[in-house]
């Protein structure tokens, strides 16, 4: 389920970044993020169905549970890890403009 997740989260940014105006949200920096984390649970499972095999395929509902609450955490942690870069390089100016008391 992380993987899954994390690609689904991939996908959607990549198609945000695609259909981009302008660089101003800086969608280049979610996007990888989601696709490293991406390729780190495609490897994780590439290992995980060669120690279980056929097993691999059929999960106990525990286990996609944990998988899936740790898929939304880690798209959850990117989101935070994105959204405070923008705010600290504030590339429109609006927090500047909130802490002055302006308007951007």
């Amino acid at each position: 389920m992380t993987l899954l997740i994390t690609v689904f989260a991939a996908v959607f940014a990549t198609v945000k970044w695609y259909n981009r105006k302008d660089d101003s949200m800086r969608l280049g920096i979610l996007l990888f993020l989601y696709w490293g984390a991406s390729i780190m649970w495609l490897v994780d499972a590439i290992f995980e169905y060669a120690e279980l095999g056929a097993e691999y395929f059929t999960p106990a509902l525990e286990d996609m549970l944990n998988d899936t609450f740790l898929g939304l955490s880690v798209v959850a942690l990117g989101l935070v890890i994105w959204i405070v870069r923008l705010l600290i390089l504030d590339p429109k100016g609006s927090v500047k403009a909130a802490l002055t008391g302006k308007k951007a």
